[in-house]
């Protein structure tokens, strides 16, 4: 009973000391990127006593996710996690609200004029932000979900790149996918037509009034914007060092397409991490178990990720 009493004594106070040691080990600044008339915000984390070190640029998912991998409707930290966890192994990162998001919601584009380069030319813009910095080694680009196409079509500049998470199939195909998982013949049949026109680059004029939230006119230029890549077609032009991260407990992207991606890549290391959702955490339970963890800001961000990560960029 005493050995069980000291262990647990240990344990709690190298909790604590690791919870001290976090407070103490880097720090935070909020930093402004001016692009036109536009101001995109994001925040820098540099560890402590540190004069020189890597540094990575984390970009975020699709949809409403803001720099710290949470949405107006969850809140779950993952890249705020990530981010801190770099910094307690000697790697600076910036993560950043995307436009139209968060901090950077006034630089919002009317949706009629947005386009999926947008997004990929705002993260040029943060790298070259980032290699003027004379404290930084080396630039790493980690890009989750929709964040690991637009770092690979960003990453020229950069010395290595990370994708967690990221799917293998341009996002017409993957819709089509999406489609045909849960839908019946005649939505296939009403999407479908749709979906090949926008790949051809031609939008259309008429659409039933039940597939606005997919196809509105206004969101259509997008969407034939982004068709048009292919994550294995662009990580293929890489000729960087390629880490491919992706969970096997993932509710939205499968490790097929982690497969395809690291079939493309000629110089990639592919890391398949058991029990790892989307969001980057090991989920132990049933599929509501990992519904619930997106809400939950206390759960901590893999450890096999973290270790891969460091390993990958320090070596």
């Amino acid at each position: 009973m005493k050995k069980i009493l000291l262990f647990l004594s240990v344990l709690f106070l190298t909790s604590v000391d690791a919870q001290n040691a976090k407070q103490d080990t880097f720090k935070e600044t909020n930093v402004t990127l001016k692009i036109n008339v536009d101001q995109l915000f994001g925040t820098l984390t540099v560890p402590d006593n540190v004069k020189k070190c890597p540094v990575a640029l984390l970009i975020a998912g699709s949809g409403p996710t803001d720099r710290n991998g949470n949405n107006p409707m969850m809140k779950n930290n993952s890249l705020k996690m990530l981010a801190e966890a770099l910094a307690q192994n000697g790697i600076a990162s910036l993560r950043y609200d995307k436009r139209g998001i968060g901090e950077s919601k006034p630089a919002a584009t009317a949706e009629s004029s947005l386009v999926f380069e947008n997004y990929t030319e705002d993260a040029k813009s943060w790298i070259n932000f980032l290699k003027q910095d004379k404290r930084f080694t080396q630039l790493i680009i980690i890009g989750h979900s929709e964040g690991s196409l637009i770092g690979m079509i960003a990453s020229a500049k950069a010395a290595k790149f990370i994708s967690i998470a990221g799917a293998g199939e341009s996002a017409d195909k993957l819709l089509k996918n999406q489609i045909s998982s849960k839908s019946n013949k005649q939505i296939e049949d009403m999407t479908f037509p749709i979906i090949d026109s926008l790949k051809s680059g031609n939008q259309v004029k008429k659409v039933d009034p039940m597939l606005n939230s997919l196809f509105r006119p206004s969101i259509q230029p997008y969407l034939i914007s982004w068709f048009k890549y292919d994550p294995q077609i662009e990580i293929k032009k890489l000729t960087i060092p390629v880490l491919i991260i992706q969970g096997n407990n993932d509710l939205q992207v499968d490790v097929k397409d982690a497969e395809n991606l690291s079939k493309a890549s000629k110089n990639s290391e592919l890391v398949i991490i058991d029990k790892m959702n989307h969001i980057m955490k090991t989920i132990e339970g049933d599929k509501q178990a990992n519904m619930e963890s997106y809400k939950n800001e206390n759960l901590p961000i893999s450890e096999t990720l973290i270790n891969k990560i460091v390993s990958f960029i320090k070596k």
